[in-house]
């Protein structure tokens, strides 16, 4: 059974390359989310640092990097980490994910 979309079908490569971005997305976030909340910070502030990090939606949640709060306060190893992130995010994940496969370098 052929997927469509827009009356045009989707290719199985289409649908395993989404696949394949929703789970790198998802797993860095989970990532980040869990160094953050090792290094102190509360869950919601953890997972929405990530998030704005990752995905560049804006501001975080809760009392320290929400709309009326900033980054500043954050450690040091906070905004390390929280930098690698959107770099992450600002390059594209499978872009800079595919740089470390073996396979990409291969004849």
């Amino acid at each position: 059974m052929a997927r469509h979309y827009n009356g045009r079908v989707i290719s199985d490569g289409i649908v395993a390359s989404s696949v394949a971005f929703s789970f790198i997305f998802l797993a860095t976030l989970a990532l980040a989310t869990t160094i953050l909340s090792a290094l102190g910070l509360d869950l919601v502030t953890s997972l929405t640092g990530a998030a704005t990090a990752l995905s560049n939606v804006g501001p975080g949640l809760g009392d320290i990097i929400g709309p009326a709060g900033q980054f500043q306060s954050l450690p040091d190893t906070a905004k390390w980490v929280l930098m690698i992130v959107m770099l992450l995010g600002r390059l594209e994940l499978l872009s800079v994910f595919i740089l470390f496969s073996p396979y990409f370098w291969r004849d």
